[in-house]
């Protein structure tokens, strides 16, 4: 990565025209306060913790959303909801470099598949629209929730005021009410309903129009992340941004390609200028 790409990627992110879009690499970092382990945010960790630290059968190993249908079928939904919920709401984690660099920035619009609220946390002096996925649930026609900060508390609304900054964690987050995107059949009902544009806000799909974005923390070799992200950001400009993948695979290379995202190989944290994740 040259210094001129770096300056026009940061230059990009401040005023608004590149959208942050944040993977669960952006936590390679974080740790549990109390024991030192490192937050279960990809697929693997999160398939360890959920089912206490054991792995599951292979085909279940897959991918996250196949084992946490897995864990419904036998155990119910709440019960997917309760870990996650105790896992990113109810347990303490350090502060991760990545999150202290974006606070500086403060990007005004950010797109967050991870469930922790570490981006939150960053926007936690100024007022902000807040935005969370939701699946399955009935009496709407609409799968996001609205949420409005104003530096002591969120409350429900019902438009985003496009002036403040805008977060959108599709994926859910326990605050302020545990809500998840995290089984097979959620992101089946939020898939259908993106694709359909259900699951964005209008405000949204007028701001994102000709906007560029920067993955970060992301692989692109699961198709339910590929997915969603081929959605979220729908009405990109052409040539539609940048990823950071140290280490691209065939399948990743052709898929950018395809969808226009040039690959930048390298590690978001030497982009941020931080150490490397121990």
């Amino acid at each position: 990565m040259t210094p001129e790409l770096r300056a026009k990627l940061i230059a990009g992110i401040t005023d608004g025209s590149i959208v942050p879009y944040l993977g669960p690499g952006v936590l390679a970092d974080v740790k549990n306060a109390a024991t030192g382990a490192p937050i279960p945010a990809d697929s693997d960790s999160l398939i360890y913790a959920m089912n206490d630290g054991k792995p599951m059968a292979p085909k279940l190993m897959y991918e996250f959303p196949r084992a946490a249908m897995n864990i419904e079928l036998k155990r119910g939904r709440t019960t997917v909801t309760k870990f996650l919920t105790r896992t990113y709401g109810e347990t303490a984690w350090t502060r991760g470099a990545f999150h202290d660099w974006l606070k500086d920035i403060a990007p005004p619009y950010v797109i967050d598949i991870n469930r922790d609220t570490q981006l939150q946390d960053s926007y936690a002096d100024a007022p902000h629209t807040l935005i969370v996925g939701i699946a399955r649930i009935g009496g709407t026609d609409y799968r996001y929730k609205l949420y409005r900060w104003d530096g002591q508390a969120y409350s429900k609304v019902e438009s985003i005021d496009t002036r403040l900054p805008v977060l959108f964690k599709p994926m859910g987050t326990p605050r302020p009410e545990p809500v998840y995107i995290a089984s097979d059949a959620d992101y089946v009902d939020f898939i259908t309903e993106l694709m359909g544009g259900f699951s964005i806000p209008p405000e949204i799909k007028q701001l994102r129009q000709g906007k560029q974005y920067l993955l970060m923390g992301m692989r692109l070799n699961r198709d339910t992340e590929r997915m969603v992200m081929a959605d979220m950001i729908f009405s990109a400009a052409k040539p539609a941004g940048w990823v950071f993948i140290a280490e691209p695979t065939a399948k990743e290379r052709r898929f950018c390609a395809r969808i226009g995202l040039e690959i930048i190989e390298a590690d978001v944290f030497e982009f941020i200028g931080a150490a490397q994740p121990a």
